[in-house]
């Protein structure tokens, strides 16, 4: 078994504190050897108690950015897992994989905002691009053995044979949706909601940016976005179902009608596991 060397970005968010707690749960597959937080301080300074050997870093100065790069290209890591909230997280993002390092991304919008570049540069490093937002590491599940082809090593043309196979054999993409806290109230009374109320999601505990995206169901356009990148088809096949017990996390249709789906309790250790322990799963 082999034993992912990984940078955490965004150590103190709700996807890292996930993240730790896998790396706390399997130390023999998973191994912090960087973190970061936006301005935290405090909160970085307890997390690395679990992970005294891990470089931190603060980002909320001038040269953040440039800070962010460094702990991503550091030579002891061997992935970059990316959960820094809006659109930080892309350039930190590119330098990983230009260092040859696979990256597990939940941060959406760095694939919304650029996953042409990103996916084109992973192709061309022969590096991992792995989701680890829930709907889209459920469809990565659902369709393990097309993206093993497709983002394995091998070029161009390992990607295009694999592209053409999944372009020929899956017909949608579903991804699921809570609904969010006003999924039955009527449309008339949307205008008096708070926004205490709106971060009150009925399923998952996120961070405040994507409850409050997820409330107005903004985050589903930005995940149909994410999915044609990460999966390589086009918008047309990404679809949406409202499923309020937030049990079936995505669904695959292949041409035959059949449907794989992919179900769970709502708890974002299971994503980042499978993303961190993937393809060695035993």
């Amino acid at each position: 078994m082999r034993k992912r060397r990984v940078v955490l970005l965004g150590a103190t968010g709700s996807i890292g504190k996930s993240a730790r707690k896998v790396a706390r749960d399997i130390p023999e597959r998973m191994e912090i050897v960087g973190m970061s937080a936006h301005s935290s301080v405090d909160q970085l300074n307890e997390a690395a108690k679990d992970f005294p050997k891990a470089k931190l870093v603060v980002s909320s100065g001038p040269d953040g950015v440039e800070r962010l790069v460094e702990l991503a290209t550091m030579p002891e890591a061997d992935m970059v897992l990316i959960a820094i909230v809006g659109t930080g997280g892309l350039r930190p993002a590119l330098a990983a994989i230009e260092a040859g390092k696979d990256i597990a991304v939940a941060s959406k919008e760095i694939l919304v905002m650029a996953g042409e570049a990103v996916m084109k540069a992973a192709r061309r490093k022969g590096v991992y691009v792995l989701p680890v937002d829930s709907e889209h590491n459920a469809n990565f599940q659902c369709l393990e053995n097309h993206m093993a082809k497709r983002s394995g090593p091998g070029g161009e043309c390992v990607e295009t044979a694999a592209q053409e196979s999944l372009s020929s054999e899956v017909r949608r993409l579903i991804l699921t949706a809570s609904g969010g806290p006003f999924r039955t109230l009527p449309a008339e009374k949307l205008a008096a909601v708070t926004i205490e109320q709106a971060l009150k999601h009925p399923t998952w505990n996120m961070g405040a940016k994507i409850t409050i995206d997820s409330a107005t169901l903004f985050n589903k356009g930005l995940e149909m976005i994410e999915a044609r990148w990460l999966f390589g088809v086009e918008m047309a096949r990404v679809d949406v179902i409202v499923h309020p017990q937030s049990i079936i996390h995505s669904m695959v249709e292949f041409i035959d009608s059949s449907v794989l789906a992919q179900l769970s309790v709502t708890d974002m250790c299971f994503p980042i596991q499978y993303a961190v322990t993937w393809p060695e799963l035993k």
